[in-house]
């Protein structure tokens, strides 16, 4: 064993005796050898935007800024946001609904035009 790993192995047990007894019978009941409490910690999962470079919140908050708060509710709210979300992470489900609605709009303007 270098010098190096002895010095990491000492902390290591520093580090272990420090903790509370449960936390370290929870590193035991996982393997103390398999333990590395110098690890890095994992990178934020990315912020997802749309094309127009917005995320999630920010087309929610600009969508509903062009409402009158009086005229919605908590619920068209949440489905202000799952839409955002679903379209955003490319969900079939939500595009679907998307495109649904563009050709519904269509579809009353035409019918209603007569």
């Amino acid at each position: 064993m270098n010098r190096e790993s002895e010095d990491a192995q000492r902390r290591k047990r520093s580090i272990f005796d420090s903790m509370s007894e449960k936390r370290r019978q929870y590193i035991l009941k996982r393997g103390y050898e398999k333990w590395d409490p110098f690890e890095e910690p994992k990178d934020p999962i990315d912020i997802r935007r749309d094309r127009t470079r917005r995320t999630t919140a920010m087309l929610v908050k600009e969508f509903l800024q062009t409402r009158s708060p009086e005229t919605y509710s908590n619920a068209y709210g949440q489905g202000v946001l799952d839409m955002a979300l679903g379209i955003i992470n490319g969900d079939d489900r939500y595009l679907g609904m998307y495109e649904f609605s563009l050709w519904y709009r269509e579809l009353l303007e035409k019918e209603t035009r007569r």
